[in-house]
């Protein structure tokens, strides 16, 4: 198994009345601004585990890095059941977490995915709470059209009955091996050892005896909302912290949506950043930060010290 270089404290806090587990390492103060680490859809904290391995002793001895499981996620499951989860209490549940962090000092913010596009949007939100901001594979998603409402809303609605029916759920596996060789399936570049120690934190064993993914299954449930792209356009021309944008080598956007929505649109939206720079991460896919971790820190390290 994976054996981590940096041991990571962990506490829950109340966050806007939901608890909110972090994982932590470096010191306790440091007059250096925190890193705040924020995961994709479907993962938690810990994954940023081989990242946080990987930084030289200059950084993670000498700063905080804070990795937040977002609510529905890892160890922060709200106190009662919802059936939906909406983008702006995650942008709300970033802001009382930095507020608690740091006051209204300025930070240094990274987040894969889900986690980059949340990033991306905070950023255009408070733009004078970022420091610098790194974006792994956070692309957005398609435009939408307006006309595409009544759908989407019907869609959604419908997608609650089944929620509530059992219909819409998370697979449970008989052992901890079988969530590594889960984990392994999406992400072929992922090693034995660290797909054994991400099973550990990724799922948890029940009393039924079988492992549980840590996410709720409302989480899969559409959103009532359409993608604005004029929206998030408008957000990122906001950003004032300088942008480091990491993408792996594959064209993860035309992957995913069939053509719909592709890098090279990803790119052109891009134009609307003030201070924007790229990185291109070879032999690594969507989970970059798993499958190159040392490429990832340093590209994240010479950032945020230039």
């Amino acid at each position: 198994m994976y054996r981590e270089r940096q041991s990571a404290q962990t506490l829950t806090r109340s966050l806007r009345g939901n608890p909110c587990h972090l994982r932590c390492w470096g010191p306790d103060t440091s007059p250096l601004p925190p890193l705040v680490l924020l995961h994709g859809w479907m993962d938690v904290g810990a994954s940023w585990q081989f990242v946080v391995d990987a930084f030289s002793e200059a950084l993670s001895g000498q700063r905080r890095i804070i990795a937040p499981d977002w609510r529905g996620f890892g160890l922060s499951m709200p106190a009662s059941a919802v059936d939906c989860y909406h983008f702006s209490d995650y942008l709300a549940d970033l802001d009382a977490l930095l507020h608690e962090l740091a006051g209204e000092a300025a930070i240094d913010l990274v987040g894969h995915s889900m986690g980059g596009n949340l990033a991306m949007m905070y950023a255009g939100v408070r733009p004078a709470r970022i420091r610098r901001l790194v974006n792994l594979e956070g692309f957005g998603l398609p435009a939408t059209d307006p006309a595409e409402a009544p759908a989407r809303y019907a869609q959604w609605l419908d997608e609650l009955q089944r929620l509530r029916q059992g219909e819409i759920h998370l697979k449970s596996y008989d052992s901890a091996d079988k969530v590594a060789a889960r984990l392994m399936r999406t992400n072929p570049r992922l090693g034995a050892d660290k797909a054994a120690w991400l099973a550990q934190h990724w799922a948890r064993q029940g009393a039924d005896g079988r492992w549980h993914v840590l996410g709720d299954a409302a989480h899969k449930v559409v959103s009532a909302q359409l993608y604005r792209v004029d929206e998030a356009l408008a957000l990122y021309a906001a950003i004032t912290a300088p942008v480091l944008c990491i993408e792996s080598e594959q064209d993860s956007p035309a992957l995913w949506f069939k053509g719909r929505f592709t890098l090279r649109e990803h790119h052109q939206r891009l134009t609307h950043v003030r201070q924007l720079q790229t990185a291109t991460v070879q032999d690594a896919g969507h989970m970059l930060h798993h499958d190159q971790p040392a490429v990832v820190a340093r590209l994240i390290e010479d950032f945020l010290g230039a």
